[in-house]
C-alpha cells in the first residue's frame, strides 16, 4: 500500500480527492433551517459529510438526504458533495449481526435517498459478533454497488488487520485530540497503509496556554489551531468537526490554511 497521499489541504479516499477538513453531524435534525446549513456548508467547500444510522434518532441522515436530492432543488449552484459517509452497527451486544446490519443499510440508503454509500462504516465492533461477520454482511452491499467504500471505528491494529481480510479498508474513525492521543499507533498504521485516519472529537480538547500562545500567534482562534496541529500530525488525518453554525464551519475550514512550524507543533503538543 501507498501511504496517504495528501496535497496540502486535499486528501486522497479511494478514487475520490476530498478537503482535508469533514463536517459531523451527530447533532443534525431534520429541519428546513439544517436542510440549508448543509447546502452551506458545501458551498463554503466541505466535501465529506460524516453521519450515522442513530445520529438524532435517524434525523440526520434524512436531513442529508433532503439537502442533497435531486427532488428538491437549491437555489443557485447545484450542490454537490464529494463523500457522504454514514454508520451501522452501534447500541451494544448483538447490533453488529449481519441481520441487523442489513436493515440499517437499508434504511440508511433510504434516509439519504441514493443507490448507493460513498463510506459506510461498522460503528462499532459488536462484543458478540465477530467483526468478520459484521464486516461480510456490509461486503454484500460493496459487491452489488450499494456501498463503494468501507471504514471501521473504535479499533485497533490488529482489529484493522482482521477488518483488512475480509475487504478493504478506506477510512479508521477513532476518538483523537490533543488530549486524547491513545490511537498514536493508529494513526501512524493507516499513514503507512493508505488509510484516511478520521478523528471524532477533534475538538475535545481543552485548550492549552501553549495552544492559545501560538494560536495568538497566528491570529487564528483556538479551535482553528487544535485543528491545523492535527492535520500537521499526519498526511492521513481527516478532522470532521460537529456543528451546526456556518460561522464556526467557516472558522474550521480556516485551519486549512493555518502552516505551523514543526517547532510550534512540539511545542503545542507538550502542553
Amino acid at each position: 500500500m501507498q501511504p496517504a497521499a495528501t496535497t496540502g489541504e486535499r486528501i486522497r479516499l479511494g478514487d475520490t480527492e476530498v478537503c482535508r477538513i469533514g463536517l459531523g453531524t451527530n447533532r443534525l435534525h431534520d429541519t428546513n433551517k439544517n436542510v440549508a446549513f448543509i447546502r452551506a456548508a458545501i458551498d463554503a467547500g466541505v466535501q465529506m459529510i460524516d453521519t450515522a444510522h442513530l445520529y438524532a434518532g435517524g434525523e440526520s441522515e434524512r436531513a442529508i438526504g433532503r439537502a442533497l436530492s435531486t427532488e428538491v432543488p437549491a437555489p443557485g449552484t447545484p450542490h454537490s458533495v464529494s463523500v457522504v459517509a454514514t454508520k451501522g452497527g452501534y447500541g451494544g451486544a448483538g447490533q453488529g449481526k449481519p441481520d441487523v446490519l442489513r436493515k440499517e443499510i437499508e434504511q440508511s440508503l433510504t434516509s439519504l435517498r441514493v443507490d448507493r454509500v460513498a463510506l459506510y462504516y461498522l460503528h462499532r465492533v459488536d462484543p458478540e459478533t465477530p467483526i468478520e461477520e459484521s464486516l461480510g454482511a456490509i461486503k454484500e452491499y460493496v459487491d452489488r454497488g450499494a456501498i463503494e467504500r468501507v471504514g471501521v471505528s473504535k479499533v485497533d491494529i490488529p482489529l484493522i488487520e482482521r477488518a483488512r481480510k475480509v475487504l478493504p479498508i478506506a477510512a479508521v474513525q477513532n476518538a483523537y485530540n490533543l488530549d486524547e492521543r491513545a490511537s498514536d499507533d493508529v494513526v501512524d498504521y493507516c499513514a503507512r497503509e493508505g488509510i484516511v485516519f478520521v478523528p471524532y472529537y477533534p475538538l475535545g480538547a481543552e485548550p492549552s496556554r501553549e495552544l492559545r500562545e501560538t494560536a495568538r500567534r497566528h491570529r487564528a482562534a483556538p479551535q482553528q489551531t487544535m485543528l491545523a496541529w492535527l492535520l500537521k500530525r499526519s498526511p492521513a488525518m481527516l478532522p470532521i468537526p460537529g456543528t451546526l453554525s456556518l460561522e464556526h464551519l467557516q472558522a474550521n475550514l480556516g485551519a486549512l490554511s493555518l502552516e505551523l512550524s514543526d517547532k510550534e507543533f512540539d511545542y503545542i503538543a507538550s502542553g
